[in-house]
């Protein structure tokens, strides 16, 4: 007796009857992987922070991946923020077994290296918009959110459990990562310096697999308040970033400005030698800057010219004067 009922593929944690969304892409190599092994992505949606110009510019081998998922039937998002992504014009529409961020990063701040408390403060703040966003968009109970990230110092003070029990999530397992498991990825560094760039998978790699517990989440109201008001205590105690905080006690999840932009697949090193920015919606804050110059430029040529006409005036009522 024949029957229609197709073969679920597996690669790793992952097959092809899930419903998977991915968030945080570098060069998708990632997304392109899972979508060959499935042979279809047409159960999958990959996403990332930039927009599609910005996206080539900083992680040109995308165009490979990004073609393949095409030929795929996987459906990629642009410009899609962890923190707003369950409120996003298509995603809100959609429910997932499984969502999955690999080595999410709130991004590198000139003077700032990532045992910084300010810098890790903005990481832990990414990973609670991220779970927070995350517990709206799972298909049941039971489905899990997989977060890939280095488990030593100084990624290991981001307090990933403890940030996804506030979100009502319990760690499931926790996985080293293979990168051979998935052949093809290359994790991508951020930033606007060798971004392109893979940086070491180190034996401390490991995949968190967290589940979402409805008894768990009676109370998350009462905490997400309490936490959003020692949010506002301490953004007023912190320096003012390029493009990110601002010092002004504001929370930082409501607004784009006042909120680390939510990037994965970012560079992991200690040093923090390397000033990476991201540089997001094709460069709007910088052309801004350009603008508020410009402005300040012709108000100081106007002042100059009016100086010079009054002095010139002057000197010709004098001179007529004499005559």
């Amino acid at each position: 007796m024949s029957t229609n009922k197709k073969k679920v593929r597996w690669i790793k944690h992952y097959n092809s009857a899930q419903k998977i969304l991915l968030v945080g892409e570098g060069d998708f190599s990632f997304s392109a992987c899972l979508a060959k092994a499935f042979g279809s992505g047409r159960n999958m949606v990959a996403t990332s922070l930039h927009s599609e110009r910005l996206q080539v510019q900083k992680h040109w081998s995308s165009e490979e991946h990004l073609e393949k998922l095409e030929r795929l039937g996987c459906l990629v998002l642009q410009k899609v923020d962890v923190y707003e992504m369950s409120y996003h014009h298509t995603l809100k529409h959609m429910k997932f077994d499984v969502i999955v961020f690999n080595f999410p990063h709130a991004g590198h701040f000139y003077g700032y290296t990532e045992t910084d408390e300010e810098l890790i403060e903005m990481h832990k703040e990414l990973l609670r918009g991220f779970f927070k966003s995350a517990r709206e968009m799972l298909v049941k109970e039971g489905a899990e959110v997989h977060v890939t990230q280095r488990n030593d110092y100084p990624y290991n003070t981001w307090e990933l459990e403890n940030i996804a029990k506030e979100s009502g999530f319990n760690l499931k397992e926790k996985v080293r990562l293979e990168k051979g498991d998935y052949p093809g990825y290359h994790n991508k560094r951020g930033g606007d310096i060798d971004c392109n760039r893979t940086f070491p998978i180190t034996f401390e790699c490991f995949t968190f697999k967290f589940s979402l517990h409805m008894e768990n989440t009676g109370n998350l109201l009462q905490k997400n308040n309490e936490h959003e008001h020692e949010t506002n205590e301490r953004a007023s105690q912190w320096p003012d970033f390029e493009g990110g905080f601002s010092s002004t006690g504001h929370s930082q999840v409501p607004t784009l400005d006042q909120k680390p932009k939510a990037s994965g697949d970012m560079g992991l090193e200690n040093t923090g030698d390397d000033h990476l920015q991201e540089n997001n919606d094709d460069h709007d804050h910088e052309i801004n800057e350009r603008a508020t110059g410009d402005m300040g430029l012709r108000g100081i040529i106007a002042a100059v010219g009016m100086i010079f006409v009054l002095v010139c005036g002057n000197k010709l009522i004098r001179h007529m004067c004499r005559k």
